[in-house]
């Protein structure tokens, strides 16, 4: 037990654990209403959105860089799947297509980095007005409405009680702890995010993982969009507007160095679930939204100062 303890400690999930508990105490502490069933479920419901995202973006910071797309792809995404599906083809397939196209301006993404040598949050600046200036021309800047209640199974459904899109995000959560910590993928993206020039030297594909990486981003902001979608009922255009954001949140928060090559996913997904017990907490007690921005800037401010005291 005592070995299993110190080895926690050392990982990079260990303190925001700590400090998801305490918020969650403290919370707990200042609202009656906050333990209830249907406020956790809800809290779990929400937090699941930004999870998905945050999943991809913990990836592109692991090697260095950011992706801040993700917000508008997510976007465009959604409204893709939504139209798809008003002219006449299968939810299924429609939301095939709407995670290919997500996908695909990942990958756009990951070729500017990777073989073009261009700055991520230049790159990724550039696409997140593509992004949202594609779903707006597609939609005309009006919300895709009258889908059918075959697609609400996503959003809004249940499987023994639990809600859809809470084992859509468990799932996604599985495949990427697999990815990072038991497959060469993970060592490979800790490596570049360490020491790019040592990984190549090493004989690390970087430009191909680069790649990777960010498909993957842009793939788990178009799952994200089409679960909003689902439970939503629409497509919006203007969805997603500072989700980009709330996904670097969730990953500071969690342990992961900006500067990348240290992190941890399960990190990620503690720090989305002390953002949405914050944004929770602050609601239930009539907090000001204003003043809730300036809680949680302050947070991420010391998160980083703790991660960067760490790291010497």
């Amino acid at each position: 037990m005592q070995g299993w303890l110190k080895k926690w400690r050392k990982s990079p999930a260990f303190y925001p654990l700590l400090g998801f508990i305490v918020i969650f105490v403290a919370m707990a502490l200042a609202n009656e209403n906050f333990l209830t069933t249907a406020n956790l479920s809800n809290v779990a419901r929400q937090v699941s959105i930004n999870a998905i995202i945050a999943v991809g973006m913990t990836c592109a910071i692991l090697t260095g860089g950011i992706d801040l797309s993700v917000g508008p792809v997510m976007a465009l995404s959604g409204t893709i799947t939504a139209g798809l599906i008003l002219a006449g083809f299968p939810p299924e397939v429609a939301m095939v297509g709407g995670l290919l196209v997500g996908a695909l301006f990942g990958a756009g993404n990951g070729a500017f980095v990777a073989y073009a040598k261009m700055p991520p949050i230049i790159v990724t600046l550039a696409t997140m007005g593509i992004a949202r200036g594609l779903a707006l021309i597609y939609t005309g800047g009006y919300p895709i409405s009258g889908l059918p209640d075959s697609f609400a199974v996503l959003g809004r459904g249940e499987v023994f009680g639990i809600q859809a899109p809470i084992l859509v995000m468990a799932a996604v959560y599985l495949v990427a702890y697999v990815l990072l910590n038991h497959m060469p993928f993970g060592r490979y993206v800790y490596a570049i995010g360490g020491n790019e020039e040592a990984a190549r030297l090493s004989g690390v594909r970087v430009q191909r993982y680069k790649l990777a990486v960010y498909t993957i981003s842009g793939f788990t902001a178009a799952l994200a969009g089409i679960v909003l979608t689902s439970r939503l009922m629409s497509g919006q255009p203007n969805a997603g507007i500072g989700f980009e954001l709330d996904a670097i949140a969730a990953v500071v928060l969690g342990g992961a160095a900006i500067a990348g090559g240290r992190g941890a996913i399960v990190g990620t997904l503690i720090g989305a679930m002390m953002l949405g017990v914050l944004n929770n907490g602050l609601n239930l007690m009539g907090v000001s939204p204003y003043i809730q921005n300036i809680i949680k800037g302050g947070i991420i401010l010391l998160a980083i100062f703790i991660s960067r005291s760490r790291d010497k």
